[in-house]
Order: structure tokens, then C-alpha cells, then sequence
């Protein structure tokens, strides 16, 4: 079966459905109606420049240019990461945590599943290494920021039960250690929700999307599984890895509690 192209009058008239959803909901007074609109006018943007350029690395199909884009990709994940904290450590912490977090996790398991897994030839191909690495970057983004949120919130909020519990004589491992665990466990619900309904409730994107483009359903089927399975691998060892360095940057050598090491929302140190 041939696919079916989408012109771009078709966009428009989803574009319609997206400016009269703003009206509405301007209507409700449910105030998202300009930020509803700012997000579908940033993905229309992004996804059309992100187009040129998957042309361009196609075209050139070199290591340098794939690694370059790679990289880029990583550090705005770990931009994003420190943006979506409510209390995010000061002097940029957050942004190296993200980052680290998430090369360590997603990156890595990328890179594994491409050489050992799929093995495209050459390895780094940008028809697989890209769109695997977009995946796997956005899920573990997303487990990575939730947890490091959690953590930072919860470790505010209960600074006097911490402290306490360092007074009493526990090591800063142990003091922490219930909010740790609810932070991890925080990041990596999405992900275990996700695969629990896949093929039941919902039917995940890249599946959807290569059968639409003529795939076998089941040649289709084995993808999203792998897919699936490297982004909970990835998403699970980058929530583990960002509270763990997270949670001991809230403790100094002496191990104190160091909230002045947090930002406050507007900004400013505690």
C-alpha cells in the first residue's frame, strides 16, 4: 500500500482544530490558551527545522556531523532537565546533573542497543541513531526531571525531619534515603504505566508510525518492544543516577544538610 502524503493544507486544517481547542478553552477562562498556542507554533517550527536538518546528516552520512547532533541533543536534555526543577541547585549543578544523568543512561543504551542489537551499517547511522536517540533521550529526560523534582521539593519540605535524623545520629545516606526512594520511584512510574497499557489501551508512536509508512505490523511490533525495553533501561539507571548525585549535592563533607544550595522558584538563594 502506498503512503498516504499530508498536504500542507491538511496541517492547516489540524491547526484549526488547535486555534478554536485556545478559543475554547479562552472561553473557560482555563488561562493555557496562548500557552497552547505558543506550544503548537514551537512544534511546527521545531519539527520543520528538525526536518532540514535529518535531510542534511541523511545526505552527508558522516560520524562528525551524527556525533555533533548527538551531543547537541544531550546537552538541551539536560537544559530541559534544569528548567523543569521547581528548586534547582544553583551555579548550573542542575543542568550538569541532568546532563551527566542522562548520558550515562540514555546515551549509553543507545549506543548499545545500535551496535549490539540492531547494527545498521555503518553502526552510527542517522536513519536508526537519530530517531532511537531522540526516543530514548526525551523518556529519560522526562523520568530524570520528575525525579530530581521530587527530590529537591521533598527534601525541602522535610528538611526538619533530616536534620533530626542527622542529630539522632544517622549517616546522610539514611536521612534521606525514604525520599530517595520515592524520588527514583516518581521518575519511573510514567515508563512502567506506558508499558503496562502498550497494546491494549494505546498504540505507541513509532509503531503507529512504521505501519502507516507500509511496515509489517509485526516487524513493527519487535521495534516498539525494543524500544520500549531500552527506554524503561534507560529511563530507570538515569532516574537512579540523578538522585543519587543529586542527594549527595544536598549534603557538604561534614554531612549537613546544605539547602542553600537550592534556589528558591523566583530564583533566588534560600
Amino acid at each position: 500500500m502506498d503512503l498516504i502524503e499530508i498536504s500542507y493544507f491538511d496541517l492547516g486544517l489540524a491547526g484549526l482544530l488547535v486555534i478554536l481547542l485556545a478559543a475554547v478553552s479562552w472561553w473557560a477562562r482555563l488561562g493555557i490558551g496562548h500557552r497552547l498556542l505558543i506550544a503548537a507554533a514551537r512544534t511546527i517550527i521545531q519539527l520543520s527545522l528538525i526536518a532540514l536538518v535529518l535531510e542534511a546528516l541523511f545526505a552527508a552520512d558522516g560520524f562528525f556531523w551524527i556525533a555533533l547532533m548527538a551531543t547537541v541533543m544531550v546537552l538541551i536534555a539536560g537544559r530541559e532537565v534544569a528548567s523543569r526543577q521547581e528548586r534547582r541547585f544553583i551555579r548550573g549543578q542542575s543542568f550538569a546533573i541532568g546532563t551527566l544523568s542522562i548520558f550515562l543512561s540514555g546515551f549509553s543504551v543507545t549506543v548499545f542497543a545500535l551496535l549490539v542489537i540492531i547494527g545498521p551499517d555503518p553502526w552510527y547511522s542517522p536513519q536508526y541513531a537519530i530517531p532511537l536517540l531522540g526516543m530514548m533521550l526525551g523518556n529519560t529526560m522526562t523520568g530524570v526531571a520528575v525525579s530530581l523534582d521530587r527530590l529537591t521539593q521533598s527534601a525541602w519540605d522535610h528538611r526538619a525531619v533530616i536534620e533530626n535524623r542527622l542529630m539522632l545520629g544517622e549517616t546522610w545516606q539514611s536521612a534521606i534515603g525514604h525520599l530517595r526512594r520515592d524520588a527514583m520511584r516518581s521518575g519511573m512510574i510514567p515508563t512502567i504505566n506506558a508499558m503496562a497499557t502498550a497494546g491494549i489501551v494505546s498504540l505507541p508512536g513509532m509503531m503507529t508510525g512504521q505501519i502507516l509508512s507500509g511496515t509489517t505490523p509485526a516487524l513493527a511490533v519487535r521495534y516498539q518492544i525494543l524500544i520500549m525495553l531500552a527506554i524503561a533501561v534507560g529511563t530507570g539507571f538515569g532516574t537512579m543516577a540523578g538522585v543519587l548525585i543529586a542527594s549527595r549535592n544536598l549534603f557538604d563533607g561534614r554531612q549537613r544538610l546544605r539547602l542553600d544550595r537550592l534556589q528558591t522558584p523566583n530564583g533566588s538563594k534560600w
